[in-house]
């Protein structure tokens, strides 16, 4: 068991509402007020919110609508993508200054492996700190961090003093904390997931950890192993650098909704045509294809086909989103549709990945 216990210092960092800090870095007469990346026309979904407009219940992924509903002073800036991929870079920068193992999850967020640093510093939660400093000095943003053993437990630290600051979870501190923590916090239990939890009693980690792994896969399927391991410290995910692409994926929002398969199937060939593009420039191909239907009540259908060969060419996707289209019938007007490729042929293995188990006392 010792040979198997691996001292990992993780740090997860996150930037405190990126797109709208950026927007107001840059004008600042939206400073100190409430602003929304993304459209305000009936149309529109809100990409990011400042904290001015989440104090009215303002969020990402709220129709523009709603978002004015809730914040009639709410303004709506356009979002201006290659901006934020600029200062996204200048801060992956810092991060390449303390190691190389960084694993970027989007443009304002990333794990970085801290256990053997390029500042010799012991501290995970000093390099941290002195990181959000130098992001604070140089680019005039705020980020906050989560400090850990794991990705899974860093993650969800750095959303517990946010904005503007961090938390470190020693490891010896892992267990307790994660029995405390209510089961809507733990990463990757959504919505659904929770109320179904509390159905069968499960409302904080210690009510998960009395569960057997038989009785979660029963309930929960595969994931079932997953909830039995995080919440027993046991976590495999390293820090990896290079990470493997799962899926690539296309999709249009409407100015009108659609009520016909026929006018459906145009807008699937213009986004079969940027899919094409997009796996040509990723250079991988997928077997699985998925037709995304998002309904004017802002329900989601998808369907899905698995073909016996890997594909990246439009005339073939849009034969199968087609297929996939007509397999059932639309139930109501559509105001967006997607395509999705999964099942990639970059797919590999980490076969050397072993559970981490819960770590001794040491410097964090």
């Amino acid at each position: 068991m010792e040979d198997e216990i691996t001292y990992r210092k993780i740090i997860h960092i996150d930037m405190d509402a990126f797109y709208a800090s950026v927007e107001q870095l840059d004008n600042p007469d939206l400073r100190g007020k409430p602003i929304a990346v993304g459209g305000g026309e009936d149309r529109g979904v809100v990409s990011a919110a400042s904290y001015e407009a989440r104090k009215f219940g303002v969020r990402s992924a709220m129709s523009g609508i709603i978002a004015k509903r809730n914040c009639p002073q709410l303004i709506f800036v356009k979002p201006r993508f290659d901006r934020y991929k600029e200062i996204s870079k200048k801060i992956h920068k810092i991060f390449t200054e303390y190691t190389d193992l960084v694993e970027p999850l989007s443009l304002d967020e990333a794990y970085l492996d801290v256990t053997e640093n390029k500042k010799g510093n012991p501290s995970a939660s000093l390099i941290a700190k002195e990181i959000r400093q130098r992001i604070a000095n140089e680019l005039h943003l705020n980020a906050s961090a989560g400090i850990s053993n794991s990705k899974f437990v860093a993650k969800i630290a750095s959303d517990i003093n946010k904005p503007n600051g961090q938390k470190t979870i020693p490891p010896e501190e892992v267990l307790t904390f994660l029995e405390e923590l209510p089961i809507e916090k733990f990463y990757g239990v959504g919505k659904v997931t929770t109320q179904k939890m509390y159905s069968l009693g499960i409302f904080y980690g210690k009510d998960l950890k009395e569960k057997t792994e038989e009785y979660l896969v029963e309930h929960f399927k595969n994931s079932g192993s997953y909830y039995y391991k995080i919440v027993r410290g046991l976590h495999q995910s390293k820090v990896k650098p290079n990470r493997i692409r799962k899926s690539v994926a296309a999709e249009h929002t409407f100015t009108k909704n659609l009520t016909s398969e026929v006018f459906m199937l145009q807008k699937l060939k213009v986004i079969a045509n940027e899919l094409e593009s997009r796996l040509i420039r990723s250079k991988v191909s997928g077997k699985t294809v998925t037709l995304k239907i998002k309904y004017s009540d802002f329900s989601t259908q998808t369907r899905s086909k698995t073909l016996p060969y890997f594909v990246k060419d439009k005339a073939i996707l849009l034969a199968t989103v087609e297929e996939l289209l007509y397999q059932d019938k639309v139930l109501e007007s559509v105001r967006l549709l997607g395509i999705s490729v999964t099942n990639l042929n970059n797919a590999q293995k980490d076969m050397d990945e072993k559970p981490i188990a819960v770590q001794l006392k040491f410097e964090f």
